[in-house]
């Protein structure tokens, strides 16, 4: 067993336009005085980082990774979920996802695409210069509309669906093979990869691949009232990153697991600040003790009430709280006595 490594804080809920959350620097002299160890880079935003220059100037690497060492910080990981939300787009999202391209692509789903693929391919360049081995992301989705249609879903569509998905991932898969990096999907509601089993679907089609692996975050399990604890011990060989993240689950004669369209703060399901949900992180941090994750824990603020500032200083404090620093010895090694094979015998009755 190895201690977890913590706390990380995921950028993209503080990068900003005001100071000190407008630039990388600044950021992380914020994150440094707040108590945290590493950062999460978003790759996508380019206030904070360049990925086209990273994936090819080990010079421009070493300047990131040197200036946060300045602060005591290190890099945990590249997060590249908004790349991979456009690799598979239903052309019912087509107007909300071209946001997340260059202008010059809007409307032009294929070349969006295609431009996301090629900065999935960055991403995974930069990561190896960058001296990481894991990298976020989410899988995008075909078939989210269709989660509980009316009428029925036609046969072969979710299969065809997959099918698609895996032929679009599978070169990105590749080169992160050839690059040493772990591609980690966040499962996560309105992704087509949201559960264990339409992972599996994917990991199958796929061919198992090595670099297939799960970015864990147990909120959004709780808003789908899956058991994260249950999930941890299925998949703990596929598990390389995780998000800390609280939620609450409180259905009630109005409204469940689909919220009624309500706004975040009036959901039945919603996120919160670390120690303000439902999760029992205690255990999660047991189990993934106990099954020896080498990874981070990394804070992803996320809460419909706490200012994020108060959430992160709270967070540092959760995480640390919560890391199990692991044990070399056994409690009971004290009442241990040597046995030679003839004493084991009669032990058993077997002399």
């Amino acid at each position: 067993m190895r201690t977890i490594k913590g706390p990380s804080l995921h950028l993209a809920q503080f990068s900003d336009e005001a100071a000190p959350f407008n630039d990388l620097p600044s950021i992380a002299a914020w994150a440094s005085d707040t108590g945290f160890k590493a950062l999460q880079l978003p790759a996508w935003d380019q206030r904070l980082f360049d990925v086209a220059t990273a994936a090819e100037s080990q010079a421009y690497c070493d300047d990131i990774t040197g200036m946060l060492a300045g602060h005591g910080l290190v890099l945990s990981e590249l997060t590249t979920h908004i790349f991979g939300q456009l690799v598979a787009v239903h052309p019912a999202y087509d107007a909300m996802c071209d946001s997340f391209a260059p202008a010059e692509l809007h409307g032009k789903p294929q070349a969006r695409t295609a431009w996301a693929i090629e900065r999935l391919l960055m991403s995974a360049k930069a990561s190896r210069r960058l001296g990481l081995t894991e990298m976020g992301t989410f899988s995008g989705s075909f078939a989210w509309p269709y989660l509980f249609p009316f009428p029925q879903r036609p046969a072969g569509l979710i299969e065809t669906a997959f099918d698609e998905l895996a032929k679009r991932w599978l070169p990105v898969l590749n080169t992160c093979d050839e690059q040493g990096v772990n591609l980690c999907y966040e499962i996560h509601p309105s992704e087509d990869l949201h559960d264990g089993v339409s992972f599996e679907m994917f990991y199958d089609r796929v061919g198992q691949h090595q670099r297939c692996n799960m970015l864990y975050d147990p909120s959004h399990f709780v808003l789908q009232q899956l058991n994260y604890l249950d999930f941890i011990d299925i998949y703990k060989e596929r598990i390389r990153m995780f998000h800390v993240k609280d939620a609450e689950f409180n259905p009630s004669g109005r409204q469940g697991i689909y919220g009624g369209y309500q706004s975040w703060e009036n959901r039945a399901g919603r996120f919160r600040s670390l120690g303000d949900g439902q999760v029992d992180f205690k255990a999660i941090f047991s189990k993934l003790t106990q099954y020896d994750y080498a990874g981070w824990a990394a804070l992803e603020w996320e809460c419909c009430l706490k200012h994020q500032e108060v959430g992160a200083r709270e967070g540092v404090d959760f995480i640390n709280a919560h890391i199990i620093p692991v044990t070399d010895k056994i409690f009971d090694d004290f009442a241990g006595a040597p046995i030679n094979p003839q004493q084991m015998k009669q032990l058993l009755g077997i002399a």
